[in-house]
């Protein structure tokens, strides 16, 4: 695989996501009208309401600069919470505050019940809006009453580790929140509310996303119970928490806000961004670069190292006249068993190379790998690149890939054969996208 076909790569990737950046997609729902009314989602601000501004999540500094670009005197105030790293080179007149992410921090819970408080305070004629993107659930922990932050903190890390998806995590997590399943919108005041989302779950299902604190919950107790049971963690977690889900099984907690709840009736829900929109400039710009160009959809999903082979093995059973692009999208997991560093884009980039090297015969080809929103795991990726020749390579270097799989480090291993992608908030987060670069011949 040539230099200048990685680079190929990349600048499909870029197109990607620049496509969803979350303030370009923000730009096209909140925005001026030609007579001077503010848009806001599907509604036309009056001229003498308020705006009120609710963002969470990885993109949420780009979208609530999105908003300020425009919003002019309707802008009244809000909250802007984002993990560390996030606000660099961006400048608020909001209230902007970091919290902890993937894992809950006390400054996660304090966000949360301050936006909680200020929703309770917005005025009937004024607009909420919510600005919702990936990395929301954690940021805005808030667990419910009879439970801790630690509590909640340690069954995260326990699900995370364990290979759970995130709709599978976020049934547990909005079962033991004041603030998820709904809650948020119906602490509100207003009954006006403007959900704009950039989805970072399959299927782009609004009740996943940010663990859905303005939409209906459409999981219970038992669906969270369910899981714990599944992933074995039952008897692990914390027993005040156990014994919180068992009592929500037994019909003594409410349930989390269903879709008839009063509170939800005045929701406005749009996905702004998603995977789709990726793949889709993704396929454009190999079109341009002379590319046959397959999106095979969002199939990514389970454990990354078991993706990672079935890309491989299906980019050498593909036939064409002339190099072919395939695009994926999706999320997979990672059951974490070994004591090295990665995620879950570089582990499927790893299983790929490892595949294509147990393959007698093998086509040229290559595989770019990345996390939208810029973070790949527990690592300083944002995902690997990798190619039939990167086993071989990486045994010139004295390193095993088979080995360095077996340990969950595909990090280490990519950061020496040099296909490391360096890591970097996006102002995106729509899951992840894998390219393979497949030549004719």
């Amino acid at each position: 695989m040539s230099s200048s076909s990685r680079e190929a790569l990349e600048s499909i990737m870029r197109a990607g996501l620049e496509a969803v950046h979350s303030g370009n997609a923000v730009s096209r729902w909140v925005r001026r009208l030609p007579n001077g009314s503010l848009r806001v989602g599907d509604r036309i601000l009056p001229p003498r309401a308020g705006l009120w501004v609710a963002a969470m999540g990885k993109a949420a500094p780009h979208m609530a600069a999105a908003v300020e670009a425009v919003s002019g005197d309707h802008l009244r105030g809000g909250l802007v919470v984002s993990p560390e790293g996030h606000f660099q080179g961006i400048s608020l007149s909001l209230e902007s505050r970091e919290a902890g992410h993937p894992f809950p921090d006390q400054r996660s819970e304090r966000a949360a019940r301050d936006l909680l408080k200020i929703v309770q305070g917005i005025p009937d004629e004024d607009i909420l809006l919510v600005l919702l993107s990936g990395g929301a659930s954690a940021l805005t922990a808030c667990p419910a009453v009879g439970l801790t932050l630690v509590q909640l903190e340690e069954a995260t890390r326990m699900l995370l580790a364990s290979g759970a998806d995130i709709g599978e995590v976020n049934s547990v997590r909005k079962h033991c929140s004041s603030f998820s399943g709904g809650r948020l919108a119906v602490a509100s005041a207003t009954r006006k509310i403007e959900v704009l989302a950039i989805s970072d779950v399959p299927g782009d299902r609004v009740d996943v996303i940010g663990s859905g604190p303005c939409s209906a919950d459409e999981t219970t107790f038992s669906d969270a119970r369910e899981v714990l049971d599944r992933f074995g963690l039952t008897e692990r977690i914390a027993s005040p928490l156990r014994d919180y889900l068992e009592a929500g099984v037994q019909g003594k907690r409410p349930e989390s806000h269903q879709a008839d709840a009063p509170g939800l009736q005045g929701v406005h829900y749009r996905v702004i961004a998603s995977n789709q929109d990726a793949r889709s400039a993704a396929c454009q710009m190999g079109q341009r670069l002379g590319l046959r160009t397959v999106d095979l959809g969002e199939i990514m999903q389970g454990e990354a190292r078991v993706m990672g082979a079935r890309l491989a093995a299906l980019s050498q059973g593909v036939r064409w006249a002339k190099p072919i692009l395939l695009v994926a999208g999706g999320e997979t997991v990672v059951r974490v068993t070994g004591d090295g560093r990665g995620g879950r884009n570089q582990e499927l980039a790893l299983s790929a190379a490892l595949e294509w090297d147990r393959m007698k015969r093998v086509r040229k080809a290559a595989i770019l790998s990345v996390g939208t929103d810029g973070r790949d795991g527990q690592s300083e990726a944002t995902g690997a690149f990798a190619d039939e020749k990167t086993v071989r390579h990486g045994l010139e270097l004295g390193l095993e890939a088979s080995k360095a799989l077996e340990r969950n480090d595909s990090y280490g291993f990519f950061s020496r054969v040099g296909g490391s992608l360096p890591a970097g908030p996006t102002g995106t987060n729509v899951m992840d996208l894998a390219l393979l670069w497949v030549d004719e011949k």
